[in-house]
């Protein structure tokens, strides 16, 4: 077990308290082995003055010990662990991963059986992953990863069943489950500014840390919010990943990109961006450092794309400013897919299912070709009706949109929070914060 802290920062980016944070990362180690960290913003903990819990008592085995099972015989068998696999596609280029154990991740299950809840001492329930009985923003290892590195296993290609064509490699990497609350009931918009300011410092020191493991070409931070979605699990929550090769959408963009330097000289996503801002027409809400527009291809019944105003990399390069700034229009861009359709009967906001996906150049190559966006966007098309990617889409690549670009960004500004002010590029580069933008977990 150990403990370290974050830098606080320095960068003076407005009166807000949580404009300049001071967060405390905590790490320990689960029963099996796993690695689990805290990343605290409020008192004792903060400080350094309490601990959150670390020991982990459950009786669970090392995640790498062999495995022992009854074979057919009834005398006992027992087998190393083994990793998952991946095996190249050789009609696309693209590698799948095969995890046959997340078959046995948890589903659904009921409210006092909740993995991601905070731990309750005496309950009947005691298989929870987080040992603390409270917690700010905790980050572990999933226990049903899609990648995992077994110790001693050499990362090489070989042939599948003797045939050179088929080829199959370790799926080696990491797979992490970020818990952006305690509270069970509530969603990521919820948190308010200062919680999802320690979320980003938990992004960005992940996104560090796990560029750092060796064979990591990519980190993949995301939420998927919603059952419509394949959510098993309703506790707000994120996950991160760290695959050992480019993903096939990351590896699209770098090759439009290139070509895009190489006839123009210039960063595409840089000239993206700038058009939008010089169109304006799908713009839906600018700050000092971030501005949201709906592609002008989009294919999603609702999209949006956030981009920072400096070319950045990725989520360490922000500085504090664009951090601080960060919290307040993701939040509130989380905000607007609750109002985009219209409350249900009883007054209840209907929730829009939804993915949100950061796009980070990579760990080593194309990281002047790529820039770092947020992808949000959602399957529902209506209340109560899902965009069904159905033959054309599943079956060919096709995509069929039900809607346009211009719609879905007059919506999107149509729902704006009342307190919402947009901030143009010439305005004084200081956080903007509404009136209600209060701190509470």
């Amino acid at each position: 077990m150990s403990t370290d802290s974050s830098s606080t920062g320095t960068a003076s980016t407005g009166s807000q308290p949580w404009a300049v944070p001071a967060v405390r990362r905590t790490h320990t180690t689960l029963a099996d082995g796993r690695d689990l960290f805290y990343f605290d913003d409020s008192e004792p903990y903060v400080s350094g003055k309490a601990t959150r819990r670390l020991d982990d008592p459950r009786p669970l085995p090392g995640r790498f010990e062999a495995i022992t099972t009854t074979g057919p015989d009834g005398e006992p068998v027992t087998a190393p662990v083994t990793g998952p696999t991946m095996r190249l596609d050789v009609l696309t280029g693209e590698w799948i991963p095969h995890a046959a154990h997340r078959m046995n991740r948890t589903f659904l299950p009921a409210a006092d059986s909740n993995p991601l809840a905070p731990a309750k001492p005496g309950a009947a329930y005691s298989d929870g992953e987080i040992p603390a009985e409270d917690y700010d923003v905790v980050v572990f290892e999933n226990r049903f990863p899609s990648l995992m590195r077994v110790p001693g296993t050499v990362d090489e290609v070989t042939a599948l069943e003797g045939e050179d064509l088929w080829k199959v490699r370790p799926a080696v990497g990491r797979c992490e489950v970020i818990c952006f609350s305690p509270d069970s009931d509530k969603s990521l918009a919820q948190v308010g500014p200062r919680r999802m300011r320690t979320i980003i410092e938990a992004w960005a020191d992940r996104t560090t840390e796990l560029g750092k493991v060796d064979g990591v070409e990519q980190v993949f931070c995301f939420e998927n919010r919603g059952k419509e979605i394949g959510v098993t699990l309703s506790h707000p929550h994120g996950q991160i990943y760290a695959y050992p090769y480019l993903m096939p959408k990351t590896d699209v963009m770098l090759r439009q990109a290139r070509a895009h330097r190489a006839g123009t000289g210039r960063n595409l996503l840089r000239d993206v961006l700038d058009a939008e801002l010089r169109s304006g027409r799908r713009i839906i809400a600018q700050s000092a450092h971030w501005v949201a527009y709906v592609p002008a291809a989009a294919r999603w019944p609702i999209e949006v794309h956030l981009a920072p105003r400096r070319d950045v990399a990725d989520l360490p390069a922000l500085s504090d400013a664009e951090r601080a700034d960060l919290a307040l229009v993701y939040l509130e861009l989380l905000g607007r897919m609750d109002r985009f359709f219209p409350a249900a009967a009883d007054g209840r906001p209907t929730q829009a299912p939804y993915i949100a996906a950061w796009h980070q150049a990579p760990v080593r190559e194309g990281r002047d070709d790529l820039r770092l966006h947020l992808q949000l966007f959602s399957i529902l098309r209506a209340p109560g009706k899902l965009k069904y990617l159905a033959g054309s889409e599943s079956g060919g690549g096709a995509w069929i949109s039900d809607t346009t670009p211009e719609r879905i960004a007059d919506r999107l500004a149509e729902v704006a929070s009342p307190t919402w002010v947009d901030v143009t590029a010439d305005a004084p580069a200081d956080v903007t914060v509404p009136a209600d933008a209060g701190d509470h977990a």
